[in-house]
C-alpha cells in the first residue's frame, strides 16, 4: 500500500507541476496545465489508479483526502489576501451576484433537462446542481494574475459565500420536501445553524485569533505559528460543516481571512503558501481530472452533455454578471465577476453525490456532472487571463514564486 501510495503522488505532483511548467510557458494560467494533466491520468485516458502496478482499493480514496486538504489550504492562502474591511466594501454587490447567480442556473438547469425525458424532480435538482459555485480555481488563478485584492476579486469572494449559503439551504430544503422526512421546522434549523456559526465564527475570530496568533509565536516549539495556523484553519473548516452546515471551504477561507488581521499575517503567508503548493495543492488539481470518466457518457447523452456544460458556463455569467451590474458594477466588471463565478469544482461534485445517494439522479447525470465540473474548471482560468487582459496590476507572466515551489 505505502509503495504504491509514494508512487501515486510522485506522477500527481511532477505531472502538476509539469503540466503547470507547460501552461505557463503558453501564456495560460498554471491551473489549467494542472488540470490537463488530471483529465490524461483519470480514468478518461490512462486510468491511472487501475493500472496493474496499483492494486489498493483504498488508494483513490485516499487521494481524494489529501485533494480535499489541498482546498481547504488553497482557500485559507487565498483568505490571507483579503483585507476584511475590504471585502465588506464589496457587501452589496456580493449579496446580489450571489443570489442571482443560484436563481438563473437553478432555473436554466431545470428548463434544460426536461425535454430530454426527466422528471420535474430530477429536472430541477439538475437545476440545483448548476447552482454550486467553487472560487478555490478562480482565487488561484487571480492570484496568479495578481489581481485578487481588486474590487472584481473581492466581490467575487464574497458573493461565493454568499452562493455556498444559499446552495447548502437549496439543498437541505430539497432534499427534506423530496423524501419527505423532512419539512420547514428542519429548513429552519438548517438556517439557523448557518447564520449562528457566520456570526460565531466572526466574532470569536476577530477577538481571539489575533491573541491566539501573538501567543503561539511565542511558545518554544519547532514551527509553532504555522502549526498553530494549520489548527486554527482546521477547526474552522471542520466546524464549518460540522456544526454550521455550511461547506468546509467556506471555514477555511473564513479563517485565512481572520489570518490577514494579524501582525503575522506575512509570515504565515509564506510558510502556507509554501505547504500548500507544494504538496497539497497539486494533487487537488489533478484529483480532479482524476474522477472524470468522459467514455461513460455516449449518444444522446452526449448532447444533453453538451447543453449541461453550455448552460452552467452561459448561466453563471448572466446570473452573477447581472446581479453586480445591478449593484452598480459597469458592463466589464460585471463579465469578469460572472465570468470567475463559473467554475463549480468539488461544491458541485458534493451536490451531485447528494443527489445520487437520495436517488433523484442516475449514474450517468453524475458523469455528466462531473465532465461539466471538469470542463468549467478548465474554461474558468483560460476565460479570466483574457478578461483582465491589459488592466494595471495584472501579471502578465505569472509570479515565479508561486508556481514552481
Amino acid at each position: 500500500m505505502i509503495l504504491e501510495f509514494l508512487l501515486v503522488l510522485l506522477v500527481a505532483i511532477t505531472g502538476a507541476k509539469l503540466g503547470g511548467l507547460a501552461s505557463n510557458r503558453l501564456g495560460q494560467p498554471a491551473v489549467v496545465g494542472e488540470l490537463l494533466v488530471g483529465l490524461i491520468l483519470g480514468p478518461t485516458v490512462l486510468d491511472l489508479l487501475h493500472l496493474p502496478l496499483f492494486s489498493s482499493e483504498h488508494l483513490g480514496e485516499t487521494i481524494h483526502l489529501l485533494a480535499e486538504l489541498g482546498v481547504v489550504f488553497l482557500m485559507f492562502v487565498a483568505g490571507l489576501e483579503i483585507e476584511l474591511e475590504e471585502m465588506a466594501s464589496a457587501g452589496r454587490v456580493a449579496v446580489l451576484a450571489g443570489i442571482l447567480g443560484v436563481v438563473v442556473p437553478l432555473i436554466l438547469g431545470a428548463i434544460t433537462a426536461l425535454p430530454f425525458g426527466y422528471s420535474p424532480i430530477k429536472s430541477l435538482f439538475i437545476g440545483v446542481i448548476l447552482t454550486a459555485t467553487s472560487v478555490s480555481i478562480s482565487a488561484q488563478t487571480l492570484m496568479e494574475l495578481g489581481v485578487l485584492r481588486s474590487r472584481e476579486g473581492i466581490a467575487l469572494l464574497g458573493a461565493a459565500v454568499v452562493d455556498d449559503v444559499l446552495v447548502i439551504l437549496i439543498l437541505s430544503l430539497f432534499v427534506a420536501l423530496a423524501d419527505g422526512s423532512g419539512g420547514l421546522i428542519d429548513v429552519v434549523w438548517v438556517v439557523v445553524k448557518m447564520v449562528v456559526y457566520l456570526g460565531a465564527a466572526a466574532v470569536l475570530g476577530v477577538r481571539l485569533i489575533p491573541a491566539f496568533t501573538r501567543w503561539i509565536d511565542r511558545v518554544p516549539v519547532s514551527e509553532g505559528l504555522l502549526a498553530g495556523a494549520i489548527v486554527a484553519m482546521l477547526a474552522f473548516a471542520w466546524s464549518a460543516e460540522a456544526l454550521g452546515g455550511v461547506a468546509l471551504i467556506t471555514g477555511a477561507f473564513i479563517a485565512g481571512v481572520l489570518f490577514a488581521r494579524t501582525p503575522l499575517r506575512d509570515r504565515i503567508e509564506i510558510k502556507m503558501h509554501a505547504v500548500a503548493y507544494a504538496f497539497f495543492v497539486p494533487i487537488f488539481f489533478v484529483s480532479i481530472g482524476l474522477q472524470a470518466n468522459a467514455r461513460l457518457i455516449g449518444g444522446g447523452s452526449l448532447v444533453f452533455a453538451t447543453l449541461i456544460v453550455i448552460v452552467a458556463i452561459v448561466s453563471k455569467v448572466i446570473g452573477s454578471g447581472w446581479g453586480a451590474h445591478l449593484a452598480g458594477f459597469d458592463s466589464q466588471a460585471s463579465l469578469r465577476l460572472g465570468t470567475g463565478m463559473i467554475s463549480r469544482g468539488e461544491v458541485g461534485l458534493i451536490v451531485a453525490t447528494v443527489g445520487l445517494d437520495n436517488g433523484f439522479i442516475s449514474d450517468e447525470v453524475f458523469a455528466i456532472t462531473v465532465v461539466m465540473v471538469l470542463a468549467t474548471t478548465l474554461i474558468t482560468p483560460l476565460l479570466l487571463r483574457q478578461m483582465f487582459a491589459g488592466q494595471p496590476g495584472v501579471m502578465h507572466a505569472p509570479q515565479p514564486a508561486r508556481e514552481v515551489e
